[in-house]
């Protein structure tokens, strides 16, 4: 029988290399989550029988520089045997009496990683949560230490919402599920006389930062984002799209304590968002006012009734910055006497 020197057409190739190419993807991710959890897995049996002879036998300290000399000595070719890191895998059986393999969620996560929640987070439902939105965010190593640092699990739902109210279910919980507060900006560097528009300008040149600290899902859009309403030209400060939650986000920025009126304004934004830019798929825009500072109670008032879905949380700015940045009253004052020396050098001349 002669062979078939048939090929299959473009289209069809591509299809199958395409399958190929993330079978192996797949097995490639799963092969690196087997070795990851073994590796966890030996680590913690080492620990907990360090852990146990030191508690039953009274073994002290000394062992732990023993053991790793000759576990060294006997396996020259394999790291982690170092006197530190052998004090890391008693904490970790300590920390996790019964793991076992796939155990969720940090017998997923690297070693390095679970070095960081032993070392950083005491609490331990607080080290299983940050576990959990590392996986689920895919946090790195450092990512996920300054999530720690800036209190990001004291954080997660402090600001005030009406998405209940004005959100189907499971759309209000998972958006909700998406706010912190307050947000934490230390990560910029700009003047000290930093204005309002100099502060979005900075969020926006440094994106990255800002992206991982608004969360995953988050993809920009633009700033200064220009609506057209009846003629009227309005600018929303930033414009997002959340790719999980299917719907645009709008966050207006403030340097100041939250007032009433914003949640006014805000509102009239989201409007015509949802009128303007959204397509039969998209959910309904949610809009996320930014301020200084916000009384609950007044950010409660001034969200009942509304019939868009809108957030009231708060932001903390770099420490050197906060100091230096005018008040709203400072700013009026300095306005009004330049306006005054304008007008006097108007009426000399």
């Amino acid at each position: 029988m002669p062979k078939s020197t048939l090929m299959p057409d473009d289209a069809n190739y591509a299809a199958l290399l395409d399958e190929l190419k993330a079978r192996i993807r797949s097995a490639q991710v799963e092969a690196a989550l087997a070795v990851n959890q073994k590796l966890l897995y030996l680590y913690w049996h080492i620990g907990r029988e360090i852990l146990t002879r030191q508690r039953e036998q009274g073994w002290g300290a000394k062992v732990i520089d023993r053991l790793s000399e000759d576990l060294k000595r006997e396996f020259p070719d394999m790291r982690g045997f170092s006197r530190s890191n052998l004090k890391y895998m008693r904490a970790f059986a300590e920390a996790w009496p019964n793991f076992q393999i796939g155990h969720p969620p940090v017998a997923n996560l690297p070693w390095k990683q679970n070095i960081v929640l032993l070392t950083k987070v005491k609490n331990q439902n607080e080290r299983l949560w940050y576990a959990q939105q590392s996986l689920e965010n895919g946090w790195g190593r450092t990512v996920l230490e300054a999530q720690i640092e800036t209190g990001l699990y004291l954080r997660e739902g402090g600001a005030v919402t009406n998405f209940e109210l004005t959100l189907p279910h499971p759309q209000s919980e998972l958006a909700k599920q998406t706010l912190k507060d307050p947000y934490n900006f230390d990560f910029l560097t700009i003047a000290k006389d930093a204005k309002e528009q100099d502060l979005k300008r900075a969020l926006v040149d440094h994106m990255r930062d800002f992206l991982v600290e608004l969360g995953v899902g988050f993809s920009y859009v633009g700033r200064n984002y220009h609506l057209s309403i009846d003629d009227e030209d309005f600018y929303l400060d930033l414009l997002f799209y959340h790719l999980e939650l299917r719907c645009f986000v709008i966050i207006d920025l403030k340097m100041d304590k939250f007032q009433a009126e914003y949640s006014g304004k805000m509102n009239l934004y989201i409007s015509a968002i949802d009128e303007q830019k959204c397509k039969e798929y998209d959910q309904p825009t949610i809009g996320i006012i930014l301020c200084k500072t916000k009384s609950k109670t007044i950010a409660e008032y001034a969200l009942r009734g509304l019939s868009n879905p809108i957030a009231v949380a708060t932001h903390k700015l770099p420490e050197a910055l906060q100091d230096e940045l005018p008040s709203p009253e400072l700013l009026q004052v300095e306005l009004d006497n330049a306006v005054q020396m304008i007008e006097g050098s108007n009426e000399e001349s």
